[in-house]
């Protein structure tokens, strides 16, 4: 190969350039993840990958830091069935919900018994050659639950999710009680991002009501919309959006299961990432 070959512009030549820094950077032994950022940073200014593959690297990095406690739904937020309901009060919070998989408690949130998948319930279906609802039996349609302690890290407990084929675990504390929950869609979006899921409908709704108390509030959501509904008087003078407000309150980035009080109103962070946060859950208290 001549001279002219080996040193001709183009994506190929790059790429040999910048592997040989790569091999020649690892062979002295282990490098450190700041030493690794860098050259992927390099790459990605020597456009080899683009911005979402170089975040995704990122993303995976921080999986072996991150612990299952800085990811899970907290134990408040978790939508759970009770051992002994019947078939239509099952069905109400399913629908309600709109999740896929939900904890089968039996006197408190402490005692886990079991994991009820939604399309479980499909074959009660009222039409078609659905099984009779009389039939019901909650703990013969029950999965075994998954426990993981809270100190987990993600990369490890991706694996397990892989290896027992399972998509969420109950996370506990030191003391063996519950501290929340965590399923594999929280873990994945700590490399690919947010992933469009049951909360949907609520970010592209402003303010969904839940209950009496209760409410899913976009953080792009404006003031002034906030304090019409709610009948509020907060100033939007220096921020738009109930998210800017909050954040502000908060002092920091908050994290997905944060919460801060601001007046009669307690925002919890529902889905946050590293740059905004996306969704609240707000209680209201009485005036």
């Amino acid at each position: 190969m001549s001279d002219d070959e080996n040193h001709k512009p183009g994506g190929d030549n790059a790429l040999t350039q910048w592997w040989r820094r790569v091999t020649h950077s690892l062979a002295g032994g282990p490098r450190t993840r700041e030493d690794l950022m860098s050259l992927l940073g390099e790459a990605r200014s020597a456009e080899l990958m683009d911005a979402d593959a170089l975040s995704m690297f990122e993303g995976i990095l921080e999986t072996a830091e991150t612990q299952v406690r800085d990811v899970m739904v907290p134990r408040a937020q978790m939508v759970v069935v009770e051992h002994d309901w019947a078939l239509d009060q099952v069905i109400g919070v399913v629908v309600e919900s709109g999740h896929s998989r939900f904890p089968v408690i039996g006197e408190s949130k402490d005692e886990v018994v079991g994991i009820l998948l939604a399309k479980d319930l499909l074959k009660f279906s009222a039409t078609g050659d659905g099984v009779a609802a009389s039939t019901f039996d909650l703990e013969q349609l029950m999965r075994p639950a998954v426990f993981v302690p809270e100190s987990k890290r993600l990369n490890v407990l991706l694996k397990d999710f892989r290896r027992g084929r399972n998509h969420m675990a109950l996370v506990v504390d030191e003391y063996g009680g519950v501290a929340g929950l965590v399923t594999i869609e929280d873990v994945l979006e700590q490399i690919v991002g947010d992933i469009d899921d049951e909360y949907d409908e609520a970010e592209s709704a402003p303010i969904l009501k839940q209950d009496e108390r209760r409410y899913l509030v976009n953080a792009l959501t404006p003031i002034e919309d906030f304090n019409e509904y709610f009948r509020t008087t907060f100033s939007d003078e220096e921020f738009d959006t109930v998210g800017g407000m909050v954040t502000h309150r908060f002092g920091h980035m908050p994290k997905r299961g944060e919460s801060v009080r601001i007046e009669r109103f307690n925002f919890n962070v529902q889905r946050a990432d590293s740059r905004r946060v996306y969704l609240f859950q707000v209680t209201v208290s009485p005036a």
